[in-house]
């Protein structure tokens, strides 16, 4: 390799080292760039009623905040009451439980008997386990202060982009080669479209799925309902993963009054899964955004391994951004004209057998100055 090749080369990995050092701050500037792009298309909805654009931008946010604080204002206050309870409860329906088994092994053939499991030994053996949890939630908790500035990072970003975003977008565009921008610009459109439409099948998707638990619950009367149901709607958000996220604190909170209840509410919540999966999904998403489920779920282990909890969060929004960056730059702009130029040039290469051929070839084309090729 020359001297050039060899710092190209090195350019290239300490770019990809640097990019691997910061990519939990890139991952904030997606975030704020996803949340900017939902206000966004929120603001000119605004406007399109005749609204101007600060008054528009400023509503949009206000919506924002309010359902940021109604959200936690329906969630953390009956959760830590089922909580407290859930604590008190588990115990005892452990003891329970275990007088069940003791009742069973003496009803049943001593061969069968090695077979029941032992509450007492289970829990001996999930104390690590249980150990392990509380540890990285107190590592949590002593992080909360990280947490709330990464969030503050990602609202200021937020305001920053969502009050003049021609302008960011501008010194995006100028990073590329001159030749190259109009393209990018033209990426950079579809990438919005793909994102507005992802949003809104995403909201869709979220008040139904929310609705739907809400009715199941209430028929249950399972109690804090409602924000179980906000919880499950919000959880929608990660495909696949969510539905599982959510079950598991409504069957808790249903055990605490019958254990049929959390039988219940464990199918409830499968019903209306299928239903998500098989009908709203499809029906929202078909003019919206088209993703593989397996490309879905190797873009979720990809993501949440290397970004952790945010990054399951965004694993969405960053396979769409990324499959039309993919698609547009790599297959089309590389692989789709890779050996184009060769195969026009040899298109014109035509072998001369006789004079014949070459007075039929220059009267064919009577503007060529040129010899024909041979």
């Amino acid at each position: 390799m020359k001297l050039g090749q060899w710092i190209g080369l090195i350019a290239i990995v300490l770019s990809l080292y640097i990019l691997w050092q910061i990519r939990e701050v890139l991952l904030l500037m997606f975030a704020a760039v996803v949340l900017a792009t939902t206000l966004n298309r929120l603001a000119k909805r605004f406007q399109s009623f005749g609204m101007r654009r600060g008054i528009a931008v400023l509503l949009a946010v206000g919506i924002f905040l309010a359902g940021i604080v109604g959200f936690f204002w329906l969630i953390v206050p009956p959760f830590a009451q089922q909580f407290q309870e859930l604590t008190n409860q588990v115990p005892k329906g452990f003891e329970r439980f275990n007088g069940w088994l003791d009742a069973l092994r003496t009803r049943i053939p001593n061969q069968l008997v090695p077979y029941i499991p032992d509450i007492n030994s289970l829990i001996q053996q999930a104390q690590p386990f249980v150990n392990r949890v509380l540890g990285n939630s107190f590592a949590f908790v002593s992080g909360s202060l990280e947490v709330v500035l990464k969030i503050l990072l990602v609202l200021v970003l937020t305001g920053m982009l969502l009050a003049n975003p021609v302008a960011y977008r501008k010194v995006f565009v100028q990073l590329f080669p001159s030749f190259y921008r109009r393209r990018v610009e033209g990426i950079l459109n579809q990438c919005e479209v793909s994102l507005g439409g992802w949003i809104t099948g995403a909201f869709i998707a979220i008040c139904v799925v929310g609705l739907m638990s809400l009715i199941g619950l209430s028929i249950l009367h399972v109690k804090a309902a409602l924000a179980l149901a906000v919880l499950a709607g919000f959880f929608n958000l990660i495909p696949n993963l969510g539905p599982t996220m959510s079950v598991i604190p409504a069957m808790a909170i249903a055990f605490l009054d019958e254990p049929w209840k959390a039988v219940a509410v464990l199918i409830l919540y499968f019903f209306i899964q299928q239903v998500e999966s098989n009908f709203i999904t499809p029906v929202v998403m078909a003019h919206q955004v088209s993703l593989l489920p397996a490309l879905t779920l190797i873009a979720q282990l990809f993501f949440v391994t290397f970004f952790g909890f945010l990054g399951l969060f965004l694993a969405l929004p960053l396979t769409v951004v990324a499959k039309i960056w993919l698609q547009e730059v790599l297959i089309k702009d590389v692989l789709d004209s890779w050996g184009n130029n060769h195969t026009q040039e040899t298109e014109f290469v035509m072998v001369s057998e006789s004079p014949e051929a070459d007075d039929n070839w220059k009267a064919e084309n009577p503007d060529v100055n040129q010899e024909r090729p041979n």
